[in-house]
């Protein structure tokens, strides 16, 4: 017998000389062209289905399918919309924030120049009230050299009230040079960011000038009245005062802001912040202490009491964004 008989040369290999008639004349498949099915074997034997599956990418493509940056199947897209920057561009793109964000300042530094003089009558009004409550008359301040009054009427103090009006700007630019590197959700706290910083900063600068200034530079001059001691505050002396005063006191404001980011940043917690909160006091106190021009009890509890209750409200914001 033929060893073709035999089945020992498979379909599609060389068949012996004594078994080609009988190969050509094998049953077809019965899968169609193409198909992963099984087919009859002209020698009895059934070819296993086929289990290859064809990569998404075409029938040539070998590599497997790629993942959303991070791996995260249940990321939702929030991949999308970020951006991928080398070091030369996150320098680019800060510089081009930080011209924007002086742009800002610029314009409202130009915008200020014209109230120039009703902003000197609202900023010297603290000095002026504590010298009348002092029996002081005049109750002016005085200059010393003739450059004071330009430098700050016209460029100091213009200056620092651009800086409050400006700082939603400000914070807007900060905010769009870190947004570009934050997922969607991470994006949505723009407006409540922008907003609450600002807010509370000006709401700082409202403070000290409306309390913590006022009835602090009423004790200071005081104090030399009652050893027979004249007063005659110079604008300069009394200028540094106040942006000193100012821009602490709204800075100190943004301490729920910091209390918020360090718990995005995982640096603290609502129950690390409570159960330390007796320690947080005693050393907004002793800030406190050193802030307030005055070493009397009440301006004391002036400046820490609104402090202490910024830092249980920072604890709640934290709360809600553990939440």
């Amino acid at each position: 017998m033929d060893e073709s008989k035999q089945g020992g040369t498979p379909p599609g290999g060389e068949a012996s000389p004594g078994g080609e008639a009988e190969f050509l004349d094998a049953p077809p498949r019965t899968g169609k062209p193409g198909s992963v099915g099984n087919y009859n074997d002209p020698y009895g034997h059934q070819e296993a289905a086929s289990t290859a599956v064809v990569p998404a990418g075409g029938a040539g493509d070998t590599n497997p399918p790629r993942r959303p940056f991070g791996g995260d199947d249940d990321s939702d897209g929030d991949d999308e919309g970020m951006l991928r920057m080398s070091f030369m561009e996150h320098l680019e793109e800060l510089r081009t924030r930080i011209i924007r964000a002086l742009y800002g300042l610029g314009i409202a530094f130009l915008a200020t120049l014209l109230f120039a003089d009703r902003l000197w009558t609202i900023i010297s009004d603290p000095a002026t009230d504590a010298l009348k409550k002092l029996g002081v008359n005049p109750p002016r301040l005085v200059t010393t050299t003739p450059m004071e009054s330009f430098s700050i009427i016209w460029v100091k103090l213009p200056l620092l009230v651009a800086v409050f009006v400006a700082s939603p700007w400000v914070l807007y630019q900060v905010w769009a040079f870190i947004a570009p590197g934050l997922y969607k959700r991470e994006r949505r706290m723009a407006t409540p960011f922008i907003f609450c910083t600002a807010g509370l900063f000006i709401s700082g600068g409202l403070f000290a000038y409306f309390l913590a200034f006022r009835f602090g530079l009423q004790f200071l001059l005081g104090i030399g009245m009652m050893n027979n001691v004249q007063p005659m505050v110079t604008i300069t002396e009394y200028t540094d005062l106040f942006i000193d005063v100012m821009l602490g006191v709204s800075l100190v404001f943004e301490l729920p802001v910091l209390i918020f980011f360090l718990t995005l940043l995982r640096l603290a917690s609502p129950r690390f912040l409570l159960r330390h909160s007796r320690y947080a006091v005693l050393g907004i106190v002793i800030l406190a202490a050193i802030v307030t021009p005055t070493p009397d009890f009440f301006n004391l509890m002036l400046f820490a009491i609104p402090m202490n209750l910024l830092y249980f409200a920072g604890v709640f914001a934290s709360y809600l964004l553990v939440l």
